[in-house]
Formats: structure tokens, C-alpha cells, sequence
């Protein structure tokens, strides 16, 4: 056989292996909406990854109400500093820390508790307040064994993180706020309310993927992640992370909707406080952040990480951890 019939035959295979798999890739796309699991998928895989960065989960009953779940270190190094991890509205820890977590556990030894009606934690009280999430949190470490820690908290986490350290000043050392409400006044809740265009029971729990989209687009600065995804994959995630406890989800919403601002009754912190603000920052623009450090005052410090929105865990999350470890292990007191 000559040359040339041999660059043929070969040239054939390729051809007819390269379209074998084109079709086939193409055939999984025009039929990716049958299979709608890929969040299912998503969820044992991020379990997988906290198990290999070596935590594990917990479930601690408080009482016969009330049951905690956190994401634990396996083995706690008495050499390391203790750092709680407190998630925002949108997600549960598992799926808003994943980008931080690995670097962070290599620094702390790091626990993530699942606020009440997220993931795993619920209780049949009817308290829905962030004083009732804090002294849950606290009380459910305490259990764990963990007397001294230091808090980073995120968005609605800022204000459980916020009363923890009120409340448990025994047990919290330092204290880290990102892109929090903390601190609004009630002409600012209102104005922040009626910039949103649309209920804020739906953005934040969402039941449709236009809802889910449209916190997504609010959140977020750099990607255009929203407009992009497809909707069977925002109804997935809707029915796996948002649908359970949702009814409670949407009380806890009303709440603080409903609760007296914070500016007029907020206690100052003891605890050395850094506040993180992205500074494209939609949901709370980076002026509530110097607004907190002027009523926590010497002991607070504010950083802004530039060409960031509310998510700056996705966003920015080398950013968010340099700058939490290089506070949290230093030892000098902030400069007023």
C-alpha cells in the first residue's frame, strides 16, 4: 500500500472519530435539560472536597427542638486559632465558602455551622431573629468543645456574626464582616428596599428561575452568570438549596424587614472588627462599611477589594482570605 492510500486511511479514522464524538457532545447538549441533577451531583462532590481538605460534618442537638449542623475540623491542631465561617442568605456554608475553605483550614482550624432553616439545621421555636441565629451558633460550638474563636461572617451572616460577638465577648476574639447590613438606618432600609424592583421575599427566596436570576445579576460584578445559565439548572438549584424550610426562610426575611434599624439600639463591639466591602457592591454599597467603622470606632478598619460585587466569596475569595488571615493571626492592635 502506497503512501498516499496510507494518509488516506488515516486521515478516515480521524475524520470518523472526531465526528463519532462531536455527535456525541452534541447529543448530550440537545438533551442536557432530561437531566436536570447536575446540582444533585454538585453536592456530594462539595462534601467529597470539604472531607479532603479535612473537615467533617456534625450534628449537635441543642435541645428537642432545635438541631445544628457544621462542617468540622477532623482534627483540631492546638496550635491553630479557631475561625467560624457564617454563610449569607443565598446559600448554605457548604456551597458559599468552597473557594476559601482549603486555604483557610491549612491557617485555622475552621468550623462552618448551617444557620437555622439552611441545610441541615432547624427548629420547630418560633424565634426568627439574629439574636435566636447567634446564640445557636455559640451554643452548639460550645458543645463541640470550641471556647475561642475568631468570626468571619458574610451578608445576612454579618449581623448573626455581629450579635455573637455582643453576646459571647468570652468566647470571640476577633471579628470579620463582609458586605453586611449591619448598622443601616431605617431611611436607608427603605431606600435600599425600593432600588430592588421586585419583592425581596422573592430575590432572596427564590421559587423561579427569573427570581434566582435576578439575585444572581445583583450579586455578582465581574461574571455574567445570570444570563447565561440555563433555566433547567437555576429550577434544579431552586428545588435542591431553596425550597426546603422555605416558609421559615421567608419569616426570617420578614423579620428584618419588619425589625427597627440597627443604628438606633446597635451596641459597640469590644472585639477588634475588619469590615471587607467590594467596592461594586450593590446590595450594600461600600459606604455602610465606613459608616460601621465610625460607630465601632478605634478598633475597627475597613478594606475595600476593588472591581467586586456583593459575592466577593466567588469574586475575590484570595483577596477575602489574605486579607482575613493576615488580621486574624496578626497580633498588633488596629490603628485607629
Amino acid at each position: 500500500m502506497d503512501s498516499s492510500h496510507w494518509l488516506y486511511h488515516l486521515l478516515s479514522i480521524y475524520l470518523s472519530i472526531t465526528t463519532t464524538i462531536s455527535k456525541s457532545i452534541l447529543f448530550f447538549l440537545s438533551h442536557l435539560k432530561r437531566f436536570p441533577f447536575i446540582v444533585t451531583i454538585l453536592d456530594p462532590l462539595l462534601s467529597i472536597l470539604y472531607h479532603f481538605y479535612g473537615l467533617s460534618p456534625c450534628t449537635v442537638d441543642l435541645d428537642d427542638q432545635t438541631t445544628m449542623h457544621y462542617w468540622t475540623a477532623k482534627h483540631r491542631r492546638f496550635n491553630r486559632p479557631s475561625l467560624v465561617l457564617i454563610h449569607g442568605y443565598g446559600s448554605t456554608s457548604k456551597w458559599q465558602f468552597y473557594r476559601q475553605v482549603g486555604q483557610l483550614s491549612r491557617a485555622f482550624n475552621v468550623y462552618l455551622p448551617e444557620l437555622l432553616f439552611f441545610g441541615e439545621s432547624y427548629t420547630s421555636r418560633e424565634e426568627r431573629t439574629e439574636v435566636f441565629q447567634a446564640r445557636c451558633v455559640c451554643e452548639g460550638l460550645k458543645r463541640l468543645g470550641v471556647e475561642k474563636f475568631s468570626v468571619y461572617a458574610i451578608s445576612y451572616g454579618g449581623w448573626v456574626g455581629y450579635r455573637m460577638a455582643e453576646m459571647y465577648p468570652e468566647m470571640v476574639e476577633k471579628v470579620v464582616i463582609v458586605s453586611s447590613g449591619v448598622g443601616l438606618t431605617e431611611e436607608q432600609k427603605g431606600e435600599h428596599l425600593g432600588k430592588l424592583g421586585m419583592d425581596v421575599r422573592d430575590l432572596l427566596c427564590p421559587e423561579k428561575p427569573e427570581h434566582l436570576r435576578s439575585l444572581v445579576d445583583l450579586t455578582m460584578y465581574k461574571s455574567k452568570f445570570g444570563t447565561w445559565v440555563p433555566d433547567f439548572f437555576l429550577r434544579e438549584y431552586i428545588r435542591v438549596m431553596c425550597m426546603k424550610y422555605r416558609k421559615e426562610r421567608i419569616e426570617l426575611v420578614e423579620y428584618l424587614m419588619a425589625k427597627k434599624a440597627d443604628s438606633d439600639q446597635l451596641p459597640v463591639l469590644t472585639q477588634e472588627t475588619l469590615l471587607i466591602w467590594g467596592d461594586q457592591d450593590k446590595v450594600f454599597p461600600p459606604y455602610l462599611a465606613y459608616q460601621l467603622q465610625r460607630h465601632l470606632g478605634s478598633k475597627s478598619k475597613v478594606e475595600i477589594i476593588e472591581e467586586t460585587g456583593h459575592a466577593a466569596t466567588i469574586e475575590a475569595a484570595d483577596a477575602l482570605n489574605d486579607l482575613i488571615m493576615s488580621f486574624v493571626l496578626s497580633s498588633p492592635k488596629l490603628a485607629a
